[in-house]
């Protein structure tokens, strides 16, 4: 196998750790205070072309490769989570499901927009009794004089309430199959549709700079047209669009986790206790090679996945792996970075403390670690099975 990254990636790697140094880190701190999102740095993502970097160029995109987009979210979260959160939901949850379900009409009209960092577009799935079980969706939908009238809410839905926001792909019940059973089904909602409301969220811990939204359909009434995909198959498309975005909340943990590392490296050759840097104590400098050992593992199992996604290879389990092992990864990084800088990295004055709470959601959103953890013990056994 060969780890050697393209001279492409190589040089997105670089260009957006650049970006990030020079854009993004000395306000971190002030956006995470403030809890604002940011238009300016949203629009110079997009002028880097961070947005829709793997669709092909017909549509706006950038036409790279998985391994590419990972890599940018991975040196964005090295530095804030907030940004690597809005380009990673934008591009795996916003982009991804028009452009593997949407008619080549829908594709059009939404995708070249969506890849400039000027529009976003939200995940509709997540409500208040349908999180894990998303198959628990109460929000309704439908065909009424050639329209989807929809009623219902969401929640906890990135980039749907911005000043930029567009519209949201959204999941509801659309009435029963012959067996009686629920049918799952996508519709396109655009902001502005009268019925549909999306209102920012606050008071949140963590990824304090990103957009998180609430959104209420009353009677909203959108053209028959806005359907994803077939009626029916909206769980489908749900599912297989969070397998693409384990990667990105992956590539979030790996780099909050290598981030986390190196502040907690500059600090323990900088702070002296005993007479001595403190990286000098055994204890150190053990924690430090543990927490070097694990991201690298990490980094290995994410690249994987990619390289599987990129060779039309199944990478389901793989996928949930590295969503599961980099956010936990990046939990223990975070944990240890704070450890090592003792009372300091318990002050908003260090990003660390930053890093500490950001970590948080990665456990959590587009599919608990339990969860993860539930899918990975179902691809095994079939495996097993299947000897």
């Amino acid at each position: 196998m060969d780890f050697n990254l393209t001279e492409e990636q190589t040089f997105i790697r670089q260009s957006v750790r650049d970006f990030a140094e020079r854009e993004i880190k000395p306000i971190a701190q002030e956006l995470d205070e403030r809890a604002e999102f940011s238009l300016d740095l949203t629009a110079k993502m997009g002028e880097l072309g961070l947005f829709g970097m793997y669709l092909p160029t017909e549509y706006g995109g950038g036409g790279m490769d998985t391994l590419s987009y990972i890599i940018a979210v991975e040196e964005l979260a090295r530095i804030d989570s907030s940004q690597a959160a809005t380009l990673a939901a934008h591009n795996s949850l916003g982009i991804g499901p028009i452009y593997y379900y949407g008619t080549e009409e829908q594709k059009q009209k939404y995708l070249p927009q969506l890849c400039t960092g000027k529009a976003l577009w939200g995940f509709g799935l997540t409500e208040p009794e349908a999180g894990s079980d998303s198959r628990g969706t109460k929000t309704k939908a439908f065909l009424e004089n050639n329209e989807w009238v929809i009623n219902g809410s969401k929640i906890f839905i990135t980039n749907a309430s911005a000043s930029i926001s567009v519209g949201s792909t959204v999941q509801a019940v659309s009435g029963t199959d012959e067996k009686g059973r629920q049918l799952y089904t996508c519709i396109l909602v655009e902001n502005g549709t009268q019925g549909f409301k999306a209102v920012e969220m606050h008071g949140k811990m963590m990824w304090r700079a990103s957009n998180t939204s609430e959104l209420y359909f009353d009677d909203c009434r959108v053209p028959k047209e806005n359907l994803l995909g077939t009626i029916g198959e909206g769980s489908h498309i749900m599912l297989s669009t969070l397998d693409n975005g384990r990667l990105s909340i992956g590539a979030m943990g790996l780099g909050l986790a290598q981030g986390a590392f190196e502040q907690a490296m500059r600090y323990s050759h900088e702070r002296k206790q005993f007479g001595k840097y403190i990286y000098a104590f055994q204890n150190t400098g053990f924690l430090m090679a543990e927490l070097a050992t694990k991201i690298e593992m990490s980094r290995n199992l994410l690249y994987k996945a990619c390289w599987l996604k990129e060779n039309h290879k199944p990478f389901g389990k793989e996928a949930a792996m590295a969503k599961y092992y980099c956010s936990e990864i990046a939990k223990e990084a975070a944990d240890v970075a704070v450890q090592i800088h003792g009372g300091y990295g318990l002050m908003k004055d260090f990003d660390i403390e930053r890093f500490y709470r950001d970590q948080r959601l990665l456990q959590i959103g587009e599919g608990t670690s339990e969860i993860q953890k539930l899918v990975i013990a179902r691809y095994i056994e079939k495996e097993f099975l299947n000897k």
